[in-house]
């Protein structure tokens, strides 16, 4: 895969994840647009069925009023001239004349001609509109005959009902003469009225979709205006965050989105402030520490030379030390060393703090440096050491030697002996990230593996309220004994010196007794920080494209 493809695949997925990021469903983006589209979808399928509803009401009643107006007349004028008994040949002319009128609907007339015989005439021939289409209900309502009351002057009405026969719907009337004799039915389609509400709904529906369309592009442009600013509130807090404290945001408006700009800003700056001052403190302080170290040292140095010849003194057979006051003179030594490595231990420090300790890379066989750091400390009888030669690594010997000194010695101080130390080295790991560079590709860490070593006494272990902070510096497990033949920084010191390998170090109590502190290290801290380094340009990279 070349260089181009692959950079076109992270911009296309980092795209692709910024649309997601925009559109998930716990996005205030998205959600104000379905919020704005339920609503312009609930008003626009209100007013347009309130408004189809309404046409619909206002064009069948208009129609159906001049139907039957116009076949009330009807009977009134044709079938009224009709004798009471006519023929059915006179049924058929007057049908076919009340049908010309100018509503165009078809007529059905029924009577008893002079033989007592029921007759029929229709405007649509034989096949056309017959008895059996009106409904039952209408013709028994037709034929029946009202009770005359003050209300109800005449007993037989014009009566109507709406039906609907092959998806085409239909009036239907019918009224009988009063005074007896001829009975009318009227048949009117309704399909011109229902093609017209027909379109009128189809355009009431596609106003509707604009309006929903409209809807979701107004929403998501208030979306953006109202959310714009929380995204670049947003952005200036992960700045922020970062360690970039002089971002600021940029205020228009006096809207509340401004004054939480301004709130922002005005934090930001308060915090900025904060941390220059306490930087400025710590800044002081190392110095301090620094300055009171090497102001300590020169004295320091000849104070040890004065008490290596008392220790001289002490040794020699004969010497010229009074024996009463050799026990003070032990007492100044043993004082005079602890001070001088204190004072050491103190320049250590200041050194991390100040982020110049530097490391001094050399290929070294693991086991020889344990063997050599226990043998110039005289611990051979009190070390049990568990190392194959030939685990080599790439780290600084003389770093490794103070982590190892500071735990072995630890744990013959506290823990007692024997102390066994034991070396393994475990295989680098998937490293992480591998799927960005493609799928089904496999890389290993650039450290090429751990070395571990785990240094055990057999003691009565660490307290568990104690483990926390036994890599503090200064920390006392017992608040009665301030005083101890320690500084207080060793195991600091050595997790310091850890970390500038890009290792780290535990503390733990083994299930069979005593404490346990595991060292682990890359075997090749170039090539781990080379690793790291470019990891970092990558991730800053993948942040400036999104």
């Amino acid at each position: 895969m070349t260089q181009e493809h692959q950079g076109g695949s992270r911009g296309w997925s980092a795209a692709r994840k910024g649309v997601w990021s925009r559109l998930r469903l716990t996005s205030l983006r998205l959600r104000l647009v379905v919020v704005f589209g339920l609503v312009a979808l609930t008003a626009a399928v209100s007013a347009s069925g309130i408004a189809y509803w309404l046409n619909r009401e206002s064009v069948l009643t208009r129609t159906q009023d001049a139907v039957l107006r116009d076949f009330e007349k009807e009977m009134q004028n044709r079938a009224g001239a009709l004798p009471e008994h006519p023929t059915q040949d006179e049924l058929q002319r007057t049908a076919g004349q009340m049908a010309n009128s100018s509503q165009r609907f078809t007529v059905l007339l029924v009577a008893e001609n002079p033989e007592g015989q029921t007759v029929y005439g229709s405007s649509g021939g034989l096949n056309g509109f017959s008895l059996g289409d009106v409904p039952e209900s209408l013709r028994e309502t037709v034929t029946e005959r009202q009770k005359i009351t003050s209300g109800n002057k005449y007993p037989h009405h014009l009566y109507w009902q709406r039906i609907v026969e092959d998806d085409t719907p239909y009036l239907v009337a019918g009224t009988k003469l009063i005074g007896g004799g001829t009975t009318g039915y009227m048949l009117k389609s309704l399909e011109p009225e229902a093609k017209d509400l027909n379109s009128l709904a189809w355009s009431l529906g596609i106003a509707t979709g604009l309006a929903l369309i409209g809807s979701a592009l107004l929403a998501h442009a208030a979306a953006t205006t109202v959310l714009k600013p929380v995204q670049r509130l947003g952005t200036a807090a992960r700045r922020l965050g970062e360690g970039k404290l002089d971002t600021r945001l940029r205020v228009s408006g006096t809207d509340e989105l401004a004054d939480l700009s301004r709130t922002f800003n005005k934090a930001a700056e308060a915090l900025e402030k904060r941390v220059a001052d306490m930087a400025a403190r710590d800044e002081a302080s190392r110095r301090f520490v620094a300055d009171m170290s090497h102001e300590l040292r020169t004295p320091l140095t000849a104070i040890t030379a004065v008490t290596e010849v008392l220790e001289e003194e002490l040794e020699f057979e004969g010497g010229g030390i009074d024996p009463m006051i050799q026990p003070a003179v032990r007492l100044v030594v043993s004082e005079t060393r602890r001070l001088n490595d204190l004072v050491e231990n103190l320049m250590e420090v200041t050194r991390f703090d100040a982020g110049t300790a530097r490391l001094v890379l050399d290929d070294v066989d693991v086991a020889d440096q344990i063997t050599a750091c226990i043998d110039a400390r005289a611990w051979l009888d009190a070390v049990e050491l568990d190392a194959a030669r030939g685990i080599h690594a790439r780290i600084d010997p003389r770093r490794l030697d103070v982590i190892l000194a500071n735990l072995i010695g630890n744990a013959l101080k506290h823990g007692g002996s024997p102390v066994r130390v034991s070396v393994r080295e475990e295989p680098g790991a998937v490293a992480e990230g591998t799927e960005a560079a493609g799928e089904g590709a496999e890389a290993t860490d650039a450290s090429g593996g751990t070395v571990v070593i785990q240094v055990r006494d057999h003691g009565p272990g660490i307290p568990e309220d104690v483990l926390p902070h036994v890599f503090d510096r200064f920390y006392k497990a017992s608040a009665s004994r301030p005083r101890s033949e320690g500084s207080g920084l060793g195991l600091s010191i050595a997790l310091e010196n850890a970390h500038i390998h890009g290792g780290e170090i535990t503390a733990a109590n083994s299930p069979e007794g005593g404490a346990v502190f595991t060292l682990r290290l890359p075997r090749d801290v170039s090539a781990a920080e080379s690793g790291e380094k470019s990891g970092d340009a990558g991730n800053e990279g993948a942040e400036g494209d999104a």
